[in-house]
């Protein structure tokens, strides 16, 4: 537990109670048979969650949460109680980061080439906890996702994509990417052409890159795709300037890479700092989200 996630435990347990809203608990929802149950500060009730959307700052936020949460996409995995519930949540982050963007695709224009302006094409699509196929292995045949996602039209028949990665509280545990992937994970990597020798050896055994790696192959392998739908794509690490975990792990990420184009990190401050959002969302973000 660094200080950084302690602050912001705190931060979120703040302004919960300078907003008014009930605290929730451990579990969000507790058991019918009377199990024991903690307070959490940083939580909030589950059915008022839910019926309020106290965890979503602006109207397109919430609408964008609501209409995610009313889809499934194949073999899709979701945290709908973290969702709504836990004020920590990266993804209720994130649909608070870029829900406007989901009803105003001008917006997420203007928004993408203001962040990231070698991006190509026009901004046609915000897709929220997608995958193009998850458990296919044309792509790398896991459950992995991307927390959003700007599609592009290149105006040539093919899409760009920029699929990002939103992290707040989270750390970058290390874990051991499934051995029966493997041989996929290894040949889109060496396909793409982009690693330096001897890079995926320190990726592919138990290392607290293997989430970084994993999300990036998703992205490599569209570039590969067979049926050529993606012309041009990007992943992108999201997260606070204070989580010295993700800037660590996304310096060393880079290091094992000899062509940068396709992976970038950039921080929440940066975004913000960018005056395209909406004044009133940027600063609801700032006071939700950054430690003063």
């Amino acid at each position: 537990m660094t200080e950084f996630r302690r602050a912001v435990r705190y931060h979120q347990a703040q302004w919960r109670e300078a907003n008014g809203h009930p605290i929730g608990s451990q579990p969000i929802v507790p058991k019918p048979d009377g199990g024991s149950v903690r307070l959490v500060g940083s939580r909030l009730p589950l059915d008022y969650a839910r019926e309020t959307g106290a965890n979503f700052l602006s109207a397109g936020a919430l609408d964008a949460a609501r209409s995610r949460s009313s889809i499934k996409e194949p073999h899709q995995s979701f945290d709908y109680q973290g969702l709504w519930a836990d004020l920590l949540s990266s993804a209720a982050m994130c649909f608070n980061l870029f829900g406007d963007m989901a009803a105003d695709l001008g917006l997420a224009d203007r928004a993408v080439h203001t962040w990231w302006s070698d991006a190509p094409g026009i901004v046609c699509d915000v897709r929220f906890a997608h995958s193009p196929g998850r458990l296919d292995r044309a792509y790398i045949g896991n459950l992995s996702a991307f927390d959003v996602a700007f599609a592009l039209d290149l105006d040539d028949g093919t899409e760009g994509i920029l699929g990002l990665d939103t992290k707040y509280h989270e750390w970058t545990k290390p874990e051991t990417p499934k051995p029966s992937n493997l041989r996929r994970y290894l040949e889109v990597a060496e396909r793409s052409g982009i690693f330096v020798p001897g890079a995926t050896d320190g990726v592919s055994g138990r290392s607290d890159l293997w989430e970084l790696w994993l999300e990036h192959l998703l992205l490599l392998s569209m570039l590969q795709h067979p049926s050529g739908m993606w012309g041009w794509g990007r992943f992108v690490v999201v997260h606070p300037v204070g989580n010295s975990s993700f800037t660590e792990a996304c310096a060393r990420y880079r290091s094992l890479l000899v062509d940068q184009s396709t992976f970038s990190s950039v921080t929440i401050e940066e975004l913000l700092d960018s005056d395209v959002l909406p004044r009133r969302t940027a600063a609801s973000l700032r006071e939700r989200y950054l430690l003063r």
